[in-house]
């Protein structure tokens, strides 16, 4: 069976990433796997309150997560999809490749917010690691764009 990964960050492009991947995998009669990354929460040194609200705001915003990735999966279910959720923290683009290989992913479909090369030469970008590190093919949406980018695994 196939698998298809599908990163999503609950953005505005997040249900256009959705739906190529829904498409996708039941075009290949495969699997979609939904996956969410959380950053690891930031150490603060010095001040506990500080810290400890730090924590709890993680927690709540990884708790929301886990919620909208389940409840989008069994919507994805009732339709007929068979569809996983899978949360992860760490960096992105580390968390999706590793997930990819983890699961022998077959294809990516992720989503790209659309900034500048200077922004991505800058700060880097997510998409462009994954499209650099993935041992699969990766379909990148962009938002409002109804072309895809392809890019075939190594």
């Amino acid at each position: 069976m196939k698998t298809v990964l599908a990163p999503i960050d609950f953005s505005d492009v997040s249900d256009q990433v959705v739906a190529a991947a829904v498409e996708l995998a039941c075009g290949v009669e495969g699997r979609l796997v939904l996956l969410h990354v959380t950053l690891p929460q930031p150490r603060l040194g010095g001040d506990a309150a500080l810290a400890e609200s730090g924590a709890e705001f993680a927690s709540l915003a990884e708790g929301d997560a886990h919620r909208r990735l389940h409840q989008l999966q069994e919507e994805l279910r009732a339709r007929g999809v068979a569809a996983h959720a899978v949360l992860r923290t760490g960096p992105p683009g580390e968390c999706i490749t590793h997930q990819a290989e983890r699961l022998a992913a077959d294809y990516i479909v992720m989503g790209s917010h659309g900034h500048t090369a200077f922004y991505d030469l800058i700060v880097g970008s997510t998409t462009t690691r994954v499209l650099q590190e993935a041992r699969c093919r990766v379909m990148v949406v962009t938002p409002g764009c109804r072309s895809r980018r392809h890019r075939s695994g190594s």
